[in-house]
């Protein structure tokens, strides 16, 4: 079971840093690399569940879980992140959703990586409260850039304050679970 759990979040890992690689081929393989990636993810959760979880591991492994899974939960946010506002965007590519993003909320993706490796650290350290910190911190910076009028004509303001609720959201449930996945005993 160990070998299972650790081989599965390392291909999830790998198809993370692969969906983060700009692709022509349009939205389709993006979204096919983060499914892969959400599906090893998915069955690291069931392999988990159906056993002890990983009370009964030794350090080594536990240790070495622990460093894929947080490789997996900041790298495999963002594609995910992007993925999910591709689909909002109705057909555009995954770079013409991160371009449009760029142009409202810039820096989206290293705060994106930021809040989940923060969300990561906090809820596997056993200190759940600092989720909350690093939302109220994302949200006070960020509240500037949702309500100000210098955004691009072609983007409303409840545009802006949407992709930010699409994206802190479908960025932190993906850390949540992949903190999760430790934290199954």
């Amino acid at each position: 079971m160990t070998a299972l759990v650790l081989a599965l979040t390392a291909v999830g890992l790998v198809f993370a840093v692969l969906a983060w690689v700009p692709k022509s081929e349009g939205a389709t393989l993006e979204i096919v690399l983060s499914g892969i990636m959400l599906a090893c993810g998915v069955a690291v959760g069931l392999v988990l569940l159906s056993g002890d979880g990983v009370a009964s591991w030794p350090e080594r492994w536990w240790n070495v879980l622990l460093l894929l899974a947080g490789g997996l939960a900041v790298t495999g946010g963002g594609p995910l992140t992007t993925s999910v506002l591709a689909l909002v965007d109705r057909g555009n590519t995954r770079a013409q959703s991160t371009q449009k993003a760029g142009e409202v909320l810039r820096g989206g993706a290293l705060i994106g990586s930021l809040e989940r490796g923060a969300i990561f650290a906090a809820l596997v350290a056993g200190w759940p409260e600092g989720l909350a910190i690093v939302l109220a911190i994302k949200g006070l910076a960020r509240y500037p850039e949702l309500r100000s009028p210098d955004q691009p004509a072609s983007v409303t303001p409840q545009a802006v304050a949407e992709r930010f609720i699409i994206g802190s959201f479908t960025s932190v449930l993906w850390a949540v679970t992949c903190a999760g996945f430790l934290l199954s005993h």
